[in-house]
């Protein structure tokens, strides 16, 4: 073997070498098929919540900065509590409704607060109501009644179980419901009915395959993304030609690891979402 070829023989040698030992880091190829887990400087937890607040399952941002109001779940008293970024409990307002299944927030233009009396577990509740208040005078509340214009049984069959709902939001003069689905887990319906007292059918406009159960949502302020909630996860939409369609807009999910049982969630700016757990703390996610 001449000088030529041996030369050759241990060039390839060392290549095939090389390529052994770095074959992972040369075929590997970056994925984007999904927003990438929040990161510590965009997701921060900003406090406990105060021992009143045990089960919270929906929050609105109050027009004083630092300061939200949440409120619990079924089982607790019909009550709404305001809260600083500290955690700390800054005021109790008692209502005189029923506190049946309250599960969401909402606010309008005008600082309404809307109180989603819509938790529905086993499909077979009729007395479905948003309260609409107003926090100068909280004892004074209306009642928008609805029923969903597709259920005809009460409860329907264990996979067609999609009726509960977790997540409420507010635009021009209409209210938004979106199904936690217990049926599958797959589909968040989109609901609509008007923002005003009275006896309503709530029309479908829509459906989403979250693949997962939805617990809160909100409209930002411009009115351009929507942000729904699950268990660790944020499901934001932009980029739509109107808030009825907004499913239609450009998806992107952000997992928030470690926030537990995620429930509420609000805009407090464009680009800054308020949340809070059943297992009782306070985030701030900063898109």
């Amino acid at each position: 073997m001449n000088l030529t070829i041996k030369v050759a023989a241990v060039f390839l040698a060392v290549t095939a070498l090389l390529f052994f030992f770095m074959r992972d880091t040369l075929l590997e190829a970056p994925t984007t098929s999904e927003a990438p887990p929040a990161t510590a400087a965009s997701f921060e937890k900003l406090a406990r919540l105060p021992g009143a607040v045990g089960e919270s399952s929906g929050v609105a941002v109050l027009p004083q900065e630092g300061h939200y109001l949440t409120h619990n779940d079924a089982g607790n008293r019909p009550h709404l509590y305001i809260l600083n970024k500290q955690g700390e409990l800054v005021e109790t307002l008692k209502l005189d409704i029923k506190n049946v299944d309250w599960e969401d927030l909402a606010q309008d233009a005008a600082g309404n607060i809307y109180i989603a009396d819509t938790g529905n577990n086993n499909n077979r509740r009729r007395d479905l109501t948003v309260y609409k208040l107003d926090l100068q005078s909280p004892q004074q509340p209306e009642a928008i009644h609805f029923t969903f214009e597709d259920q005809k049984k009460f409860p329907p069959s264990k996979k067609e179980r999609n009726f509960d709902s977790e997540a409420l939001f507010w635009h021009n003069d209409n209210l938004y419901i979106i199904t936690k689905d217990r049926g599958q887990g797959k589909t968040a319906n989109v609901y609509q009915i008007p923002a005003k007292a009275g006896n309503h059918k709530a029309r479908l406009i829509g459906s989403y395959k979250t693949e997962t159960e939805i617990t809160g949502a909100d409209i930002s302020p411009d009115r351009n993304t929507v942000a729904l909630l699950s268990e660790e996860k944020i499901h934001l939409f932009r980029n739509f030609d109107s808030p009825d369609t907004f499913f239609e807009g450009d998806y992107d999910k952000v997992n928030i690891k470690g926030a537990g049982q995620t429930e509420g969630i609000a805009f407090e700016s464009n680009n800054t979402l308020i949340i809070t757990s059943e297992g009782g703390n306070l985030y701030r996610y900063s898109l």
